[in-house]
């Protein structure tokens, strides 16, 4: 677990690089969109949304931008349909990946991502060939420089189901999915700050790879994500310390 944290916490950072490049604002700008059009454009009432705008602004969005996707969603504006499509399939050495999609052209997104995975010697697979293999739940992490028992009350009481301490010293609290936004609000109310918060993927059980193979799988990884269609990717790969070292 400690080792797939690690790798989510390296993508995190990746992912202001994508900021820097727009692609990360053009993402989160479509999930705004389709968020409010699938529940409402009040944050309040819509968790999904909410958690859109909240990582929007951690990346430094302007609420103006915020706000136009907020109404193109609601219909006060023109706006693209998107369709939401997973994808499962295999990587290098037998990996399990799973690629979330909002595309306006279903055509494109999956050539897209099969050519992807075909180049990297991998396949797509049919829808629940590897769903199964993952859950869906809350990751908050927090720093080394916190009271570890007081963190443990405060998120055991806001209804977490786990606290991870990481080798680093780190902490990791997981919640279910539907109680994400409570558990971080409660314990940002109690006086623990995340570093960074969200719903994500899980593979119940990591599968190891080599460094030769964990290389091509992270390739892969990099080009799914760098696609304009997909929103998330998630493999359930364990890599070498010396993978994780180099990637910091």
């Amino acid at each position: 677990m400690a080792g797939h944290s690690k790798w989510a916490n390296i993508r995190f950072r990746k992912g202001a690089q994508d900021a820097k490049r727009g692609k990360l604002f053009t993402k989160l700008i479509r999930e705004i969109t389709v968020a409010t059009k699938a529940a409402g454009p009040d944050p309040d009432n819509n968790p999904r949304l909410r958690a859109a705008v909240d990582k929007g602004l951690s990346n430094n969005m302007k609420r103006d931008t915020i706000e136009t996707a907020i109404k193109k969603g609601s219909g006060t504006t023109d706006s693209e349909n998107f369709d939401e499509i997973r994808y499962e399939g295999y990587g290098p050495a037998g990996i399990a990946i799973i690629v979330d999609c909002l595309t306006d052209n279903k055509n494109r997104t999956v050539a897209e991502v099969r050519h992807a995975f075909s180049k990297a010697g991998g396949n797509l697979g049919t829808s629940g060939s590897v769903d199964y293999m993952f859950q869906k739940l809350g990751a908050i992490s927090l720093s080394s420089q916190l009271d570890e028992d007081r963190l443990m009350d405060a998120a055991i009481e806001a209804g977490a189901d786990d606290v991870i301490t990481h080798d680093d010293g780190s902490f990791e609290v997981l919640t279910p999915a539907e109680d994400f936004m409570m558990v971080r609000d409660a314990l940002v109310e109690s006086g623990f700050p995340y570093e960074h918060a969200e719903v994500t993927l899980r593979a119940d059980n990591l599968s190891p790879v080599n460094e030769k193979d964990a290389e091509k799988v992270l390739r892969l990884l990099d080009v799914l994500e760098d696609l304009d269609d997909v929103q998330n990717v998630y493999s359930n790969a364990d890599y070498p310390d010396e993978i994780m070292n180099s990637a910091e």
